[in-house]
């Protein structure tokens, strides 16, 4: 059987879409984050560092947040979490549009120190 997406009707569209998305919370249980957990996410522009605070459909919230525009080799800077160029966030939140992430690993603690 074979479906044409341009013929749906507005309810099935709605009921295709409530398969992927749910409008009864705004908050996910989502077993991947760890909230009060540190992680290194890469995204489609940049890495950003931080401890996660808050896991919401479509956004990541984390705090003691820094870019690091540039790790020098990636596998080791994971180890040792010491990365060539590390910016800081004010502090506070910063917001994460999880359509945008690549991936992310967990690391063991925020990188605060300007480093370039």
């Amino acid at each position: 059987m074979s479906i044409n997406i341009e013929e749906l009707t507005i309810g099935e569209a709605r009921k295709l879409a409530s398969l992927f998305y749910s409008k009864t919370t705004n908050i996910v249980d989502d077993a991947h984050w760890k909230v009060g957990k540190c992680y290194l996410i890469r995204t489609v522009t940049m890495i950003q560092t931080g401890r996660l605070i808050k896991v919401t459909d479509k956004e990541l919230v984390i705090e003691d947040a820094a870019w690091i525009a540039d790790t020098g080799r990636f596998s080791d800077a994971l180890v040792s979490l010491n990365f060539e160029e590390v910016e800081p966030f004010p502090d506070g939140m910063v917001i994460i549009g999880r359509g945008a992430i690549i991936d992310a690993v967990q690391i063991s603690e925020t990188q605060r120190k300007k480093k370039q």
